[in-house]
């Protein structure tokens, strides 16, 4: 009986070629295909904390309840700022919702301060991804803490009698709109966090800052009632523009929605641009 023809041997039988494949580095992706890996990787980091830990979205609904409970409801009754004839309260909670996920993104250094310290930080500064991708996969990632806090306050507006649109395109808008201005103010956040080096002091830059955005915009008044050059601080301000795009989709009021969405698109580009640069020195 004849025997069987041998096979010819495969490339990957050769030892040598086995071994050289494996002292082969593999090749580096673009930033741009890291970019969405390491957005949803962040969101899906943070998505999971809020599902462990309800707590801070429980405590963080008090104080946006307590502004529509009591300070809508009492300037409803007075009439005292103009409003353009809908009732105050329906006036002041899309300023209560650009509000509530401000505070939450404008903290969020005091995250990557905590990630130096604990030494992730550097874990993730040695591996290919772009710094600018790591920016921003976290300032998404507190667009989504910030728009799950943002749906905490529509349905307590909701609650209380507010007349929000619910037509799900404009929805979105919204979404879209709570997630880039959380991811400006994160950025800015992470910006004052690579210069300051420290929790202490980020905390009481961020606790300085705060009030004079909210109040230097128009989420509690119109831009028109106010004295000239804090009108010029209202115009210069991103948080004027996410409070008037969300009043313009939720309530349907006159709003520049083209000129929102791209004074905070630019906003928040700048914002991973800054963060990004100094990434490196809150490392070291």
């Amino acid at each position: 009986m004849s025997e069987a023809p041998v096979a010819p041997p495969t490339a990957s039988a050769d030892p040598a070629a086995g071994i050289a494949l494996l002292l082969r580095p593999p090749e580096p992706r673009a930033g741009w295909r890291l970019l969405p890996a390491r957005v949803v990787a962040m969101c899906a980091v943070e998505l999971q904390k809020l599902r462990h830990d309800r707590t801070e979205l429980y405590t963080r609904a008090v104080q946006p309840a307590l502004w529509l409970l009591i300070f809508g409801q009492t300037f409803t009754r007075i009439r005292a700022i103009p409003t353009g004839g809908i009732p105050y309260i329906d006036y002041m909670a899309p300023g209560i919702i650009a509000q509530s996920a401000m505070f939450i993104a404008i903290f969020y250094g005091i995250q990557i301060i905590w990630e130096r310290d604990a030494g992730i930080l550097n874990k993730l500064l040695v591996t290919p991804t772009p710094r600018s991708a790591l920016i921003t996969g976290k300032a998404f990632a507190a667009g989504i803490k910030s728009l799950v806090q943002a749906i905490v306050v529509v349905v307590i507006a909701a609650l209380l009698g507010v007349a929000l649109t619910w037509n799900p395109l404009k929805l979105l808008g919204v979404a879209a709109v709570v997630v880039l201005g959380s991811a400006f103010f994160s950025c800015l956040s992470m910006t004052i966090a690579g210069i300051v080096l420290s929790r202490d002091r980020l905390m009481g830059f961020g606790q300085a800052i705060t009030m004079p955005l909210f109040f230097g915009s128009n989420a509690l008044y119109p831009v028109s009632v106010m004295p000239g050059w804090l009108q010029a601080v209202s115009k210069a301000n991103p948080l004027s523009y996410e409070v008037d795009a969300l009043r313009g989709l939720l309530l349907g009021t006159h709003a520049h929605v083209a000129l929102d969405f791209g004074v905070l698109a630019v906003a928040a580009a700048l914002g991973i641009t800054a963060a990004s640069s100094l990434l490196g020195r809150l490392a070291r």
